[in-house]
């Protein structure tokens, strides 16, 4: 039973940590990469290492999440392979918070993964397989206090992820919803001295990712969690 052999990712909400591990991870195994961002300028860096090509992207905007597809459909072979990454917070007292901004985020984090994940599945329908992966956090399953509207975007993208996978699995695409259920370190925030281990490496989490996708189809996940060992949960 052979691992998929993905030739065509798109990555949507690329930052410096665990989506840019994962385009390296991608590139190493020889699959053609796009980057998307909403600030395309900073990723050349990732993009020169990965052979990459990079796109500005606001995911709220459904015109804009059509235009990027539109591009990579010309730019390499039919994606096989679709990340969504982006998330919005808006912290504060329920009471207190601005509806506005709420539904900003909202339109980020909820109505963002469907317009991605509409665009891949139609896609994946019209070639008859693929994976899209859906990054989730912590608050994917627990609602923290002062912390409502990230919960609210990220329950819904886990609740889209549930019901995509049981409605294309069956037509051959693998969906995956990633709990995240903890913090992720970088150079800004490297892992403190008294407390190894306390943020997921990057990398790891790109393993974990990758493992994922390349699943036989007779045992897919639906969804994968990964935290630190120290982590509570």
């Amino acid at each position: 039973m052979s691992a998929p052999a993905f030739r065509s990712a798109l990555i949507v909400g690329v930052g410096p940590g665990f989506s840019a591990s994962l385009a390296r991870r991608f590139a190493a195994a020889g699959i053609q990469v796009a980057l998307a961002s909403r600030h395309s300028e900073r990723l050349s860096a990732l993009a020169a290492e990965t052979r990459a090509t990079a796109y500005g992207c606001d995911v709220a905007d459904a015109a804009s999440v059509a235009r990027l597809f539109a591009a990579v459909d010309t730019a390499q072979p039919p994606l096989d392979l679709v990340v969504f990454n982006p998330s919005a917070r808006v912290r504060g007292p329920i009471a207190e918070l601005d509806a506005d901004a709420v539904a900003q985020a909202l339109a980020v984090s909820a109505m963002g993964g469907f317009h991605v994940g509409q665009h891949a599945a139609r896609r994946m329908l019209a070639t008859g397989g693929g994976a899209i992966l859906f990054t989730g956090a912590s608050a994917s399953v627990k609602g923290f206090a002062q912390s409502a509207p990230f919960a609210m975007g990220k329950f819904a993208l886990r609740g889209l992820a549930q019901s995509m996978a049981r409605e294309l699995g069956p037509k051959g695409i693998h969906v995956l919803h990633l709990v995240i259920d903890g913090g992720i370190r970088s150079a800004a925030r490297p892992v403190p001295a008294e407390a190894p281990d306390s943020l997921l490496d990057p990398e790891a989490i790109a393993e974990t990712a990758w493992h994922a996708l390349n699943q036989h189809r007779s045992a897919w996940s639906l969804e994968v969690e990964v935290r630190p060992w120290v982590e509570r949960f």
